[in-house]
């Protein structure tokens, strides 16, 4: 996978991701989504609402409002709970997550781990099998139990919030600063991450209130609303996307950990007692939706959580190979009937569900299924681009970006631009525009059109020449093969339709 330098400037470059404000030195961990990139990102809340909603009858999606009403987050718990374990470098003066130095720690193990594999992997050829070295190699098995006692430690000491004790696992590790290399560590503090803000015309008569940190209690609040006007039974399922807002003290990882960043969620809920079964079913069924990209299964695991959230009982997050390793991309977790209970409590309203069946009133459990929209795209952007040696010895950048999810699905390029051969191009592309994003491009050699909508992910490229004009044939290059066929340009409607419905991509979940 291409390092995330190269995957940064190739963002910027191609018209994916600027940092934010850049003409004024930028702000630290926030960018836009520039003219392909917000293609790219539509494309993908696109794909995950479709399977959210429209594959499922029993789950549909709201759009709540970022300013709540501020008791909200006490019932919630972010008021008393929502705070990150940071800590100070005495000589780079730079300030760290405790949890994440460990984390990273564990991450460079996993490496030496990955190392291990594939060093026996070339030894052994065509009879190495992968599953069975790890579960015999006696140096990845030491390896393994390392990262589980460190991580095991280290979730108690947070779930007990003994903070002295990450700060003496940091010690005992060994680990330093990445910056001065220093092990000159101040305590591990606590730091609430919610952005504070004010509602009214004068500071004086202003109401405090936070930017949303999760998206989730719109839903929770409107639960009784949606329920009753859907007429929904349960087990049923409220759907969301959008915009929510941390004070990450340590954003880092370009869009990976962002201070404002976006949530595709999905509250799903259920009849108590049946968490475990609905839980299981929809850790499935995420992993399914991740894998109908085709983005390789082993790039994707689950990472069952030994600390719980306050509001859990069940929790695992489904993590990526990105390249600074595998991390977290979605979380499904069982939040029991905390958010319900809790919101009764602050609001002194019923918010119950009445069982037709069962005859009688209950508060339901939740599956919660939480992916970062800013995260599926580094994914896809990360695992999608590649540098490729040709056969005559040049190299391209190509974006193999899923064609469903891809910004522009098609690029009309006349051979020259003279000779009818525009006109007949722009007459394909006023056919083809209200079906696809599509782009007309006409400025420089073939050969170097070729290389830059390979390098923006364009999958397709429909080529005129003189012949066009006189078979009404059209050459149809593929990005990632770069094949190239001769098709009756009155088919390509047709050929592009069977290979970018979302219907086909998404009878793969």
């Amino acid at each position: 996978m291409t390092d995330l330098k190269k995957i940064i400037s190739h963002a910027k470059e191609y018209g994916f991701v600027f940092p934010s404000s850049e003409i004024y030195e930028g702000l630290n961990a926030v960018y836009d989504y520039a003219q392909n990139g917000v293609l790219l990102k539509n494309n993908i809340r696109d794909y995950w609402w479709k399977a959210m909603i429209q594959l499922n009858k029993n789950i549909i999606g709201i759009d709540a409002s970022i300013l709540m009403h501020p008791t909200t987050w006490k019932a919630s718990g972010h008021v008393d709970a929502f705070n990150d374990p940071l800590i100070d470098n005495k000589d780079s003066k730079k300030r760290y997550r405790a949890d994440v130095l460990i984390e990273d720690y564990c991450a460079k193990i996993e490496s030496k781990i990955e190392k291990e594999i594939t060093k026996a992997s070339k030894r052994f050829g065509a009879d190495f099998d992968k599953s069975e070295f790890i579960k015999t190699n006696k140096r990845v098995l030491d390896y393994r139990l390392k990262i589980n006692l460190i991580l095991n430690r280290l979730g108690k000491s947070l779930e007990k919030e003994d903070l002295k004790d990450v700060k003496l696992l940091i010690n005992e590790l060994g680990i330093v600063c990445p910056i001065s290399g220093s092990k000159n560590w101040t305590e591990v503090k606590q730091f609430n991450l919610m952005f504070g803000t004010k509602l009214g015309a004068s500071s004086e008569s202003a109401n405090e209130l936070f930017l949303r940190p999760e998206t989730a209690q719109g839903i929770f609040v409107n639960f009784l609303n949606v329920q009753k006007t859907g007429r929904m039974k349960i087990p049923f399922g409220i759907a969301q996307t959008g915009k929510a807002f941390r004070n990450e003290i340590v954003a880092r990882q370009f869009i990976f950990r962002m201070r404002e960043f976006e949530q595709m969620e999905m509250q799903f809920f259920v009849t108590p007692g049946q968490q475990k079964f609905w839980y299981k079913k929809w850790k499935e069924s995420r992993l399914k939706w991740h894998l109908s990209l085709g983005m390789g299964e082993e790039n994707y695991r689950f990472h069952d959580h030994e600390k719980l959230a306050h509001y859990a009982d069940l929790a695992s997050d489904i993590e990526f190979k990105f390249p600074f390793g595998f991390k977290e991309l979605e979380g499904i977790h069982s939040r029991t009937d905390f958010d319900l209970k809790n919101h009764e409590k602050f609001s002194g309203k019923k918010l119950q569900y009445f069982d037709p069946d069962k005859k009688e009133n209950y508060v339901p459990y939740v599956i919660e299924t939480s992916i970062g929209l800013d995260r599926m795209f580094l994914a896809v952007f990360s695992w999608s681009l590649h540098s490729e040696k040709l056969d005559d010895g040049s190299e391209r950048i190509v974006l193999k970006i899923p064609e469903i999810l891809a910004p522009i699905k098609v690029a009309i390029l006349p051979l020259i631009k003279k000779d009818g051969l525009p006109e007949y191009a722009e007459k394909i592309f006023e056919d083809l525009k209200l079906n696809y994003n599509v782009i007309y491009d006409e400025k420089d050699a073939i050969g170097r059109r070729y290389r830059r909508q390979d390098a923006q992910g364009t999958p397709f490229c429909i080529t005129v020449d003189h012949e066009s004009l006189i078979d009404n044939c059209v050459t149809l290059r593929y990005r990632d093969s770069m094949k190239q066929e001769r098709v009756e340009t009155k088919k390509i409607i047709e050929i592009l339709g069977s290979k970018l419905n979302y219907k086909s991509w998404l009878n793969k979940i």
